[in-house]
Formats: structure tokens, C-alpha cells, sequence
């Protein structure tokens, strides 16, 4: 019998209840969203809790005391704010007499962006964690485990655990060591680079003009303007918006610098709006709203102006969200996602399988016809 010590797992209802240092201290830091911070700023601000259908749930790997890795981990009474959609397994389970939530799932609220989701610092730390998430699953009886937006190596682990794959697909824009955006345009079909700057002319011409705003330059009264823009954006997506007031104005004090807001005044008053996170190589594109209807604006702000930002800054790309094939002529390529799946019933788990072996197949043609289909200069053009 080995004597070597043991990773131990425990359940938090609270990532307060883990020491910023500690937490931050597993991450790669690539992005914002794992950070203790934002997740904090989450939970404090009530935009996940008791009554959200979001209830943390995080998980906390130790060895010899030293925390060596942590999950962020939500028992979910919904498929909400997710974006890796499983509404039809749902339906199709408790048709068939099987009760879908609550379920676990692994990631960040809200936020369909690829990042690290097992946080740690050792091997042992990563798989204590995931067996602890299944055995979780298991002790409390939820239909399944899922880890959403993860990494490419995170998801190549996944059959390790019994997990199953798969994959989505989101349209980014890469940096190809662009000097500026005429750089960027030049690389595209004559067509394409026409289009884009007709684009860009008519969405300057709205009879203001554009700011880009981070760290100090963002004050308290840009976070009322966008709140209105995401109030009025949220309730025609989602009905009622994913993110309390309460959440921006803890962003100003603890995640400003994490943020780029661009906006869009006239004549003194804020008219549109979209807020970016700043990772260490990528940009992440989350909101945008408006109070005015101008043509082209919302393509400025949302994929030109953080091309600018990005190429400025020499970032190696722009993620713009979930879905969207329109940015594809903007020169958004397609690029896949990735998520793990473990579902307890077996019969269930068996066709699940099925579907996503059909998916990745989908998913696979789909973006390589997009692909082919893109904005940029063929060979020979």
C-alpha cells in the first residue's frame, strides 16, 4: 500500500471561499474569465446564485494542503447562457421519462469564449478533479457532467474520463502579422475589400464618432449607457438579460482593466456600444446594444474597431461570440469549439454518442466549405 500523499477534492458554494492568489495561482491566465475575479464579481453581483439556475458549486483539489488545481463548477437547473445547446437532449430524456436537471456543468457563465477549464498545476490535480466531477454526478443523482468551451488538449483528454467530445464551431479572426487594417484588406477579394470599406465609410458617417475606452478611461457614467444597450440587446435575445447592474459597476472597480468598451456619441449622448474583454493573445468580443439605428454601426464597433485594437495591441486574434455566419464576409473564419459530455444512463449515453459521432462529421464539412468560401484571395487572384 503506497504511502504517497493523496489529492484531496471538496465542494465551495462560493469562490470567496478560496484566497484570490490561490485560485489565480492554478490558472494560465490567458484570459479573464477564470480569473478569480470576474467569477467573483459574478457571484457578488447576484448574476449567478439562488435563483439564477446557476448555483456555484466549485471545485477545490488539495494536496498536503496546497490547493494544486480548481473547477468552476455549476449545478444548473437549465441550459441557459450555456451555447453549447443540449435543449433537445433534454426534451428527448424526459420524454422518455428521465428527469434532465439539475446537471453539472464546467464552465463559465455566460461566456462562449475557449479557455482553460481544468485549472491546474499538476496531472494528479486534473484528474482528481474530473473523477471528483463524475463521482459528484454520481453521489447526487444529476442526469450529466459538462465541461463546455474547453481547450483543444482538455478535450483530446476527454475519452481518458469516459467523457464524450464534441464540437461546435465560432468565427474568429486571426492576426497574420498585420501592420494595420489595410494590411488586413489587402489580404482579401477585391470584392470583399470594397465591401468592408463602404462598410466602415457609411458606419463613420453616423454624425459622431467612435471611442475606444479601458482601464481609467472607462467611468461610471459609460457602464449607465451600456447598461441601456444591453438591457435593450438582452431582452430581445433572452427575454431578460443574463447579467445584473450590479455586475458592471463591480467591473469598474475590479475588471476595467480587463476591458475594452467602445462607444459610439453624438451630440453628447452615448448611442451605441460594445464591451470586449482583453485576454493576453485574444480579444473577446461579449456585447453590444444600441439606443439608435445607424447603418453598418454595429459592424464597426463590434468586428472593425476590435481588428484595430487587435492589430494595435499585436494580438493574435479576435473571438466574436457565438454563431453568426455574416461575419465570415468580414473576414471571421470559421474555427471549431470544443466541449465533454458525461451522461449516467447508459441507454441514453449510447445515443447521445451516436448523435455526436453524426455532429462532428456535420461540423467538420461545414467548416471546411466555409472555409473555402471565404473572404480572402485564392491562389492566382
Amino acid at each position: 500500500m503506497s504511502d504517497a500523499p493523496q489529492t484531496e477534492v471538496s465542494v465551495v458554494g462560493s469562490i470567496a471561499a478560496i484566497p484570490a492568489a490561490e485560485w489565480d495561482g492554478c490558472t494560465d491566465s490567458s484570459d479573464p474569465f477564470t480569473a478569480h475575479r470576474f467569477l467573483l464579481a459574478l457571484e457578488e453581483s447576484g448574476s449567478v446564485g439562488n435563483g439564477t439556475g446557476w448555483i456555484p458549486r466549485h471545485l477545490v483539489a488539495r494536496l498536503d494542503g496546497e490547493i494544486v488545481g480548481v473547477m468552476p463548477l455549476y449545478a444548473k437547473g437549465h441550459s441557459q447562457g450555456e451555447y453549447v445547446f443540449d435543449h433537445a437532449w433534454a426534451g428527448a430524456f424526459e420524454r422518455a421519462g428521465g428527469r434532465y436537471y439539475p446537471k453539472l456543468q464546467c464552465a463559465v457563465p455566460f461566456t462562449p469564449a475557449t479557455g482553460q477549464r481544468l485549472l491546474t498545476k499538476t496531472e494528479t490535480g486534473l484528474n482528481a478533479l474530473v473523477q471528483a466531477a463524475i463521482q459528484t454526478a454520481n453521489e447526487n443523482r444529476v442526469s450529466s457532467f459538462h465541461i463546455t468551451f474547453c481547450t483543444e488538449d482538455e478535450y483530446n483528454l476527454g475519452p481518458k474520463f469516459g467523457l464524450m467530445q464534441r464540437i461546435g464551431q465560432q468565427f474568429h479572426w486571426e492576426n497574420d502579422g498585420y501592420a494595420g487594417f489595410d494590411g488586413f484588406l489587402a489580404k482579401l477579394s477585391s470584392r470583399k475589400r470594397k465591401m468592408i470599406r463602404k462598410e466602415r465609410r457609411l458606419a463613420q458617417s453616423f454624425g459622431g464618432e467612435i471611442l475606444q475606452l479601458t482601464g481609467d478611461q472607462i467611468q461610471p457614467e459609460h457602464w449607465d449607457a451600456f447598461w441601456q444597450f444591453y438591457q435593450d440587446t438582452g431582452a430581445r435575445k433572452w427575454g431578460t438579460p443574463y447579467l445584473t447592474r450590479e455586475f458592471f459597476d463591480i467591473a469598474q472597480q475590479t475588471l476595467r482593466n480587463d476591458i475594452l468598451l467602445i462607444l459610439a456619441i453624438r451630440d453628447g449622448n452615448y448611442v451605441a456600444g460594445a464591451l470586449n474583454f482583453i485576454g493576453r493573445e485574444t480579444l473577446f468580443g461579449r456585447y453590444w446594444g444600441c439606443a439608435e439605428d445607424h447603418r453598418y454601426l454595429h459592424f464597426e464597433l463590434c468586428y472593425y474597431q476590435a481588428i484595430d485594437y487587435a492589430i494595435k495591441h499585436q494580438m493574435a486574434r479576435v473571438e466574436a461570440g457565438a454563431q453568426g455566419e455574416h461575419k465570415l464576409a468580414r473576414g471571421y473564419m470559421p474555427s471549431p469549439v470544443y466541449s465533454l459530455h458525461w451522461i449516467a444512463d447508459e441507454g441514453f449515453e449510447r445515443a447521445v454518442n451516436q448523435f455526436l459521432t453524426d455532429e462532428r462529421a456535420a461540423v467538420d464539412e461545414d467548416i471546411e466549405f466555409l472555409a473555402a468560401i471565404g473572404p480572402f484571395k485564392k491562389s492566382g487572384d
